[in-house]
């Protein structure tokens, strides 16, 4: 089986991988699969400002994330995961029925979009306190990913945002995940060593830039023409197995 799924690409240089939340889940999604050889994956990444004509013609004003499997182009985000767990081989294994967790990580990024609005400190706390809930489970679970020892949809969902909340969070409002939350940092040093999370995760600055445009201002020309950089460090003092 082919699947050739179109990602947003960078708002800086238009070719890289862009900082959409939703591409970087399904590009893990089917890598993972692409791993197991359940499936051939050729990744394009699609410049919104200037879009090829082809992607033009065939999706008019769709933005990305877009899966094409053997031909049939699968659209919206709900659909390209529910596409995923029922016809791409493989896919079920990824989705597996979690309340509790599902529960845990549901309003991450919420709070973490109002924290990076407000910058206060109560919004800071609601944050830390979402995520404290994910590392006292993580502790109580003992286990490497959010259900086990093997990825699931839950772990390709979370870890962007993670991403998103160590690089924005810092940048606009100073806000860092505690190194008390050890068994939180366990968890994305084990993200960190995956290729599904390193070969889909967009540079530092293009998470900056995403909010950037957000927040209605620009990068400055500088800071477009630095070499991309990815923040993957845990604190030292960690330990990890």
């Amino acid at each position: 089986m082919h699947a050739s799924p179109s990602f947003r690409a960078s708002t800086i240089d238009g070719r890289r991988k862009g900082a959409c939340l939703f591409c970087q889940e399904y590009f893990m999604d089917l890598y993972l699969l692409a791993e197991l050889k359940t499936i051939s994956l050729k990744v394009t990444t699609v410049d919104m400002l200037k879009p090829p004509p082809d992607f033009r013609s065939n999706f008019d004003a769709t933005s990305p994330p877009i899966l094409v499997d053997n031909g049939l182009a699968v659209l919206e985000n709900e659909k390209i995961e529910r596409h995923i767990m029922k016809n791409v081989p493989g896919g079920h294994n990824l989705f597996v029925q979690d309340k509790e967790v599902a529960t845990k990580i549901e309003n991450v990024y919420s709070k973490f979009k109002l924290m990076l609005m407000k910058g206060d400190d109560h919004s800071k706390q609601v944050l830390l306190s979402v995520l404290r809930k994910i590392d006292e489970h993580l502790g109580q679970k003992k286990t490497r990913f959010l259900t086990g020892d093997t990825l699931c949809c839950f772990d390709c969902e979370l870890m962007p945002k993670l991403q998103h909340i160590r690089v924005a969070g810092k940048f606009f409002q100073e806000f860092e995940i505690p190194a008390e939350f050890e068994n939180l940092w366990r968890y994305m040093h084990h993200m960190y060593l995956l290729d599904a999370f390193t070969q889909s995760c967009p540079a530092d600055q293009d998470i900056i830039n995403h909010y950037k445009l957000q927040q209605g201002t620009k990068m400055k020309k500088r800071e477009e023409l630095e070499t991309p950089s990815f923040t993957t460090s845990i604190p030292a003092s960690v330990q990890v197995e």
